[in-house]
């Protein structure tokens, strides 16, 4: 599911990244009382009375013609143009500002729901100046305190009921996937080859992500839809080239799939924006293929393929699972092996095992290799069952989780991949006390 996204925006040195902390639970950005500090947008995970959400921490915007504070401006534009609710951060001791009305000229034509939060408003000294932030056209001001926590919940509620409705949205039972990766890996050439020749387009259906397309086609008698990314849409120029500007565009894209193809440039090797976005898609539970696209543009000896795979496995140990595929969009080259094998990712995704045959494998696994002890305890393992799909997550009842090593829990998962095939998806194991 796509979940809604959150961009808090405002001018610069108000307390954004204080709010942005503590709503999220941790201190992500980098707290400073410095203009400027926060210079790329920050993305998160929170949640508000079971409502789960993405929250954008953005630059402060300032119209000024400095470079520096254009690059800040330019990404908080982007955070609203990707945002669903807006949360305008300003500061009650500070007053209404001239910046302050810039940034409200911006949010009124942004076309989406804005909330006025007027920070650093728990001193009783300077409530009495909350009034005054009526004047900026924005409806009621919420009065907060982000370094106390204080108004935050009536905050929270007004942005939960801003939330667009997907209930709606058209659902079907294709395998959704979509491709993601750093910008210029090759992305747009690879939708153009997949969806290219002998590929049948079915329809362009509207997906749940606001002013997204996702395109439906046919392959090997299978029915797929491609999410829409930023490698499908183009958005201009700028926003094509801002390279934070994709993880958004991934995250969304990646809450809308079931397989994720995460796209490199073998040309360019592993980079750190790469681990970033494949990070999210392990985190999120999605099948995922790694694809090395611009292969042909190599020279190749016998050991280049083994040597490059090796590197990925090093670099992407927490992706040991997930199939790696070398392409090419210019030539072709191994792509009509990809339906089949983003059909068989799925496949697994979604796979069930028997609980009878399952608790069989734990058992040999035991007697292969005994559940380790602590001050003459021992971990007793007495039953596994398989408790969702989507990622497969197995429940295991034990006599004391605590005891349950990380290292314990990864051979017993290792056991699980040797006798069930569970290529290209993440598995959860999850330890539980027997009552």
């Amino acid at each position: 599911m796509a979940y809604p996204v959150v961009a808090i925006v405002g001018r610069p040195n108000v307390g954004k990244s204080t709010l942005f902390n503590r709503i999220a639970g941790e201190r992500i950005s980098i707290v400073e009382d410095t203009p400027g500090v926060t210079r790329d947008r920050i993305y998160t995970r929170a949640e508000w009375l079971g409502t789960e959400f993405r929250m954008i921490d953005t630059g402060g915007i300032d119209l000024s013609d400095e470079p520096f504070i254009t690059q800040i401006t330019q990404q908080a534009e982007i955070a609203i143009e990707e945002a669903d609710v807006i949360v305008f951060i300003t500061s009650a001791p500070e007053g209404v500002t001239d910046a302050d009305e810039n940034v409200a000229k911006i949010l009124y034509r942004a076309n989406k729901p804005v909330l006025l939060a007027v920070n650093k408003a728990d001193n009783p000294e300077v409530r009495e100046s909350i009034y005054d932030f009526y004047s900026l056209g924005l409806g009621d001001p919420y009065p907060v305190s982000g370094a106390h926590g204080l108004g935050l919940g009536d905050l929270l509620d007004a942005v939960v009921k801003e939330f667009p409705d997907d209930t709606g949205a058209p659902k079907d039972d294709t395998i959704r996937f979509s491709l993601i990766g750093r910008p210029n890996v090759g992305k747009s050439s690879l939708v153009n080859a997949i969806l290219g020749e002998d590929r049948v387009i079915v329809s362009d259906v509207a997906g749940t992500t606001r002013d997204a397309i996702d395109t439906k086609f046919t392959a090997d008698d299978t029915e797929f839809t491609m999410v829409d990314t930023a490698g499908i849409r183009k958005r201009g120029k700028v926003y094509e080239n801002t390279e934070k500007y994709s993880v958004m565009r991934a995250m969304r894209a990646i809450d809308n799939s079931d397989v994720v193809l995460m796209v490199m440039n073998a040309e360019e090797g592993i980079r750190e924006q790469d681990k970033r976005v494949a990070g999210y898609a392990h985190e999120a539970g999605r099948g995922i293929i790694i694809l090395v696209n611009k292969w042909d543009t190599l020279k190749k000896d016998n050991h280049t393929l083994t040597d490059f795979k090796n590197l990925i496995r090093l670099e992407f140990q927490y992706l040991s699972y997930a199939p790696i595929i070398f392409v090419s969009a210019k030539t072709g080259q191994r792509l009509e092996q990809l339906p089949e094998m983003i059909k068989r990712v799925s496949e697994n995704h979604n796979k069930r095992v028997q609980s009878a045959t399952l608790n069989d494998v734990i058992m040999d696994a035991i007697a292969l290799n005994p559940t380790p002890s602590d001050n003459g305890k021992r971990l007793r393992v007495y039953y596994a069952t398989q408790v969702a799909i989507t990622p497969p997550t197995f429940v295991v009842f034990v006599n004391d989780p605590k005891m349950m090593h990380f290292s314990y829990e990864r051979f017993l998962e290792n056991q699980i991949r040797e006798h069930f095939d569970f290529e290209g998806t993440p598995i959860h194991l999850i330890e539980r006390a027997r009552k």
